[in-house]
């Protein structure tokens, strides 16, 4: 993997206009080893002008979930300056570091420990400097707010402005900069004012669709009616009497350009098109058996103990099916990108959350080196995982090249629905057993198409076994009908509603209560916190389920953190409704960086989370998408929120982990158990509309999953 920085370093010295630029190569040390996803030349830079100003460049990307500020907070901290010192650049693929992109929950865990490390090794370069200019031991200065004295002589002092003033150097050092400990901590751990918060809620914040250029064309592009479509044949006769339209029809790709966008949507409704649909007998109801059987070969994660001794001692085994379909992102921002091509190069504005891929993928559309190509990533109106590809940015930059003016490609809502990157429906089969004492003797689990992440077994089941067969991309994803992609913690969401509502099931039959059951079958300490926080702040009353309080606790591990959620609902046994009353989130993920930040993160995913809980689910036959707008697809709305509560469980020996996704893993199984344990209906399909829960609440045996 190699970096593309586009410039030379005496080019880039320039264009930064003077300063200390600190490059941080690659370091042989433990810290740098873990950061493995990144370039091996350089992680992470800043640049400090003359006057102080301190300018630090991410290739990470502000989606709405706040690190641009818990970066800055990172850099000023291992700077010794305060966060009002510091100005990000982000997603300017001219300008920053190479970055895979910003998904994962990977930012803080995987690109703040090099960001701090390149922070501290500067301070460490600005303090040698100053020793140098000073004429005392390195040992003898402090840095407080960028300014380097000397120990018991404040007048002796040089800022970091006057250190850099003239300078254009890089410099390396034989020794290896200490990253500042928690009790050390001046700006993280804190929760300042968010650096995007002003020009968002003023509206001056600028998203891919608000940037214009002189003489732009708004582009509409003629689309499939199904996926898999093919065209046959395009009449654009009348389109092209319009006055002042540009039309352009090149190797499969058919638009109408206009500087009013919206006589280019006039335009492209008179053009008339046959296609060859694809034929497939399939909808959200068959999916799943089409998945089951469509699956390629296992891989096997886990495998433990004698499967078959402990089915056949088995008591009583639990053989349950889980299923989760297609789920849209739905961002409030549709896809959008600005192109330009000029002087045999590009420059794109784009809303997505992979600056230096799209810029790569680009390049090789219009046959540009990506040398020649700057990806700039605006403020992100919401991701998700959606905007991990960004197909637009690729339709702009071939559009401009071919009509010699900027281009600008707006996705319509429609559009959106149907070129998302769909979160995979899913089919998780269990075997499960647990003996007198309450104890998991047997755990067989089969995922299809939602991946392996969040199958870990952290229970304590001596005969176990996980197999995958198909990840939610890649190998075997071309199953689906449609593209498929990472949302929001990828399969995670799918394979815990799975998990934890398996538990569940067994804790019932067992006699046993969930928190209890759970406690007595996990060693995992950081786990065991976790449930104890939550069901602690929750006021937690033990009983076996179902005990009518409509209470109920799930875990999960995602991102290096740990969650555990308590929720309470009440049920409409006779219409199927359900309201969540209350969600406590207890969350384990090491030293927190911004607490409100945290809060936030953890407040977005329960809120999101409701949304597959109980209505977000695609509609579709074969390749046609059904759904093209809110007014069948439902998102939550605020009628729906609980009173969210969290708890930040202290674990300061462990280095920052996730925190986007953690909390919405375990959501489905949450909400779930809490309606067993309310009227004693279990739904083995999310999501959990209201026909679903009627028909499992009428069941003969309502204690077990009914059919979705």
């Amino acid at each position: 993997m190699t970096t593309s920085l586009n410039l030379d370093r005496r080019e880039f010295v320039k264009l930064l206009g003077g300063g200390i630029v600190v490059l941080l190569t690659t370091s042989p040390s433990e810290l740098f080893a873990q950061q493995r996803q990144y370039p091996t030349d350089v992680n992470a830079y800043l640049h400090i002008a003359p006057d102080g100003r301190i300018t630090v460049f991410s290739g990470k990307i502000e989606m709405g979930q706040g690190v641009m500020t818990s970066q800055a907070q990172m850099a000023a901290e291992e700077l010794g300056v305060s966060l009002g010192r510091i100005e990000m650049i982000l997603g300017d693929t001219d300008k920053c570091p190479w970055d895979m992109g910003t998904f994962g929950s990977l930012t803080t865990r995987m690109f703040g420990p090099a960001l701090r490390a390149a922070c501290a090794e500067a301070r460490l370069i600005l303090m040698q400097l100053a020793s140098e200019k000073l004429g005392v031991p390195r040992e003898q200065l402090v840095v407080d707010d960028g300014i380097v004295s000397v120990k018991g002589d404040a007048s002796r002092k040089l800022t970091y402005g006057q250190l850099a003033k003239g300078q254009a150097i890089t410099r390396t050092l034989d020794e290896k900069a200490v990253l500042r400990s928690v009790a050390e901590f001046k700006v993280m751990g804190r929760s300042p004012k968010r650096m995007d918060g002003v020009e968002k809620v003023t509206g001056r914040a600028k998203y891919a669709a608000d940037i214009t250029l002189p003489g732009m064309l708004s582009a509409r592009i003629l689309r499939p009616p199904a996926h898999g479509a093919k065209l046959v044949s395009v009449d654009t006769a009348r389109a092209e009497k319009v006055e002042g339209l540009t039309l352009v029809n090149q190797d499969g790709l058919v638009a109408v350009l206009h500087a009013d966008p919206e006589t280019a949507g006039q335009a492209l409704q008179t053009i008339v098109a046959k296609w060859e649909v694809r034929k497939v007998d399939v909808d959200q109801d068959s999916i799943f058996d089409y998945l089951v059987k469509k699956a390629p070969e296992p891989d096997v994660r886990d495998t433990r103990g004698d499967l078959a001794a402990a089915r056949k001692d088995a008591a009583k085994l639990f053989e349950l099916t889980w299923r989760s379909g297609y789920k849209a992102h739905a961002p409030i921002e549709p896809h959008a990108a600005l192109a330009e091509v000029k002087d045999g190069k590009a420059t794109v504005w784009a809303a997505t959350q992979t600056p230096f891929p799209t810029r790569d993928a680009v390049a090789s559309a219009i046959g540009f080196d990506p040398a020649n190509v700057r990806l700039i990533t605006p403020y992100v109106g919401g991701g998700f995982g959606g905007k991990s590809s960004a197909p637009q940015a690729v339709e702009a930059a071939r559009l401009a090249k071919i009509v010699g003016k900027p281009v600008q490609v707006e996705w319509t809502r429609e559009e959106e629905f149907f070129y998302d990157t769909f979160d995979p429906a899913a089919v998780v089969k269990i075997a499960s057993a647990v003996d007198a004492e309450g104890r998991i003797t047997l755990w067989e689990y089969d995922v299809y198409f939602a991946g392996a992440r969040s199958t870990e077994v952290f229970y304590d089941a001596p005969n176990a076994r996980v197999r995958v067969f198909g990840a939610w991309r890649g190998a075997g994803a071309d199953t689906h009908l449609f593209a498929v992609g990472p949302w929001r913690a990828p399969g995670a969401n799918t394979n815990v509603f799975a998990r934890e509502s398996q538990i569940d099931v067994m804790a019932a039959a067992a006699g046993i209560d969930p928190l209890e059951f759970r406690l007595r079958n996990t060693k995992d300490e950081r786990m065991r916190r976790v449930l104890k926080a939550a069901a602690g702040a929750a006021g937690w009353k033990a009983a076996p389920g179902p005990s009518g309080q409509g209470r109920a606790i799930a875990c999960g591990i995602d991102a290096g953190t740990y969650a555990a959620l308590v929720a309470f609902v009440k049920v409409d046994e006779a219409t199927g409704t359900v309201k969540v009353e209350r969600v406590v989130c207890a969350q384990d993920m090491g030293v927190v960086v911004n607490p409100d930040g945290a809060t936030m993160q953890v407040e977005g995913c329960i809120t999101m989370g409701l949304g597959y809980v109980f209505s977000e689910e695609l509609r579709f036959e074969g390749g046609k998408i059904l759904d093209k707008n809110f007014d069948s697809y439902k998102l939550p709305l605020f009628s729906w929120v609980p009173k969210i509560e969290t708890v930040l469980v202290k674990n300061d020996e462990l280095a920052p982990q996730g925190g986007g996704e953690p909390a919405i893993v375990p959501m489905g199984a949450v909400i779930a158990n809490a309606v067993f344990d309310a009227c004693g209906a279990r739904v083995d399909r999310l999501p959990m509309t209201p026909e679903r829960l009627l028909a499992a609440i009428r069941a003969p045996k309502a204690k077990e999953p009914a059919a979705g």
